[in-house]
């Protein structure tokens, strides 16, 4: 059945096929799908970021995940049960040369794999966009949906795993199957990253098995996780600082674990190191 974009009015099925004029959709109908872990790595390898994005928007190599996905997609939730949901993989989102790279651990059912925005639709990017917004990194305070016409400046979104996982926890199986886009997305933007915000320690992880992968050399012992901690990692294009930020989950947010000044924070420091300019050339 199909049911209107809450912006748009167009109709939609539930999850969204590729091509049909979801707004944001980086994918056509001849995108190649990747149904397997080799495909994934095959896939992967393309030297354009916004093929890397329709590639990344059509995979199904995780039977779980896309099972999950998709059932939610069609179940919904009661509050969304008039809207249609996107249900596919999340691609990353933001500026293609970014200064900053905002990284995290996955979509949530009702968030990101509804409206195919990373961070987009739930408690959690009302929190970041906000804050994004209060720092200057952003140019509205709000996401709600794709199409809605926000735009980051000097900023990118990234998620180690593409898709909403149950109880928001990817095996590693399904961690390890999503790698290869997330690491070559990283390969692609790293050098005109100087900052990189990790969104809890599951991002944080995952970062730096990432950065070693890719023969950056991370110091060891590794360094560890914490609110507002920093690195300095040498990279072939130079020096990025990693920077360590509680998740802003509403488990975080209610009990003050996480406040908007700790955020702002962060963000500002990011901000500060990237040497961030607000001028349109930095705006996706």
């Amino acid at each position: 059945m199909k049911l209107p974009h809450p912006l748009t009015g167009e109709m939609f099925e539930s999850p969204v096929p590729p091509g049909v004029g979801w707004p944001e959709d980086p994918a056509v109908r001849r995108t190649p799908v990747a149904r397997d872990a080799g495909e994934v790595v095959e896939l992967a390898a393309t030297g354009e970021l916004k093929e890397l994005e329709a590639r990344v928007s059509v995979c199904r190599a995780c039977s779980r995940l896309v099972e999950w996905r998709e059932d939610v997609a069609v179940g919904k939730r009661k509050s969304f049960a008039d809207q249609p949901y996107w249900g596919r993989p999340i691609p990353g989102w933001g500026v293609a040369e970014p200064r900053i790279l905002i990284v995290g651990l996955a979509p949530a059912a009702n968030g990101g794999n509804r409206t195919g925005r990373v961070f987009t639709g739930d408690r959690s990017g009302d929190w970041l966009f906000a804050s994004l917004h209060r720092v200057g990194l952003a140019n509205q305070p709000t996401s709600e949906h794709a199409g809605d016409g926000l735009h980051l400046i000097g900023t990118r979104m990234i998620a180690a795993v593409r898709c909403a996982p149950p109880a928001n926890k990817p095996t590693p199986e399904e961690r390890d199957t999503c790698a290869p886009w997330y690491r070559r997305e990283l390969e692609l933007v790293l050098p005109s990253t100087r900052s990189i915000v990790c969104l809890g320690k599951f991002a944080y992880d995952a970062l730096l098995a990432a950065l070693i992968a890719l023969g950056v050399d991370v110091p060891r012992p590794r360094p560890k996780f914490g609110h507002a901690v920093e690195y300095r990692i040498p990279t072939p294009y130079g020096e990025v600082t990693v920077l360590g930020c509680f998740h802003p989950s509403q488990q975080n947010t209610f009990t003050g674990k996480l406040t908007e000044q700790m955020t702002d924070a962060v963000l500002t420091r990011a901000k500060t190191l990237a040497d961030v300019s607000t001028g349109p050339e930095n705006q996706s």
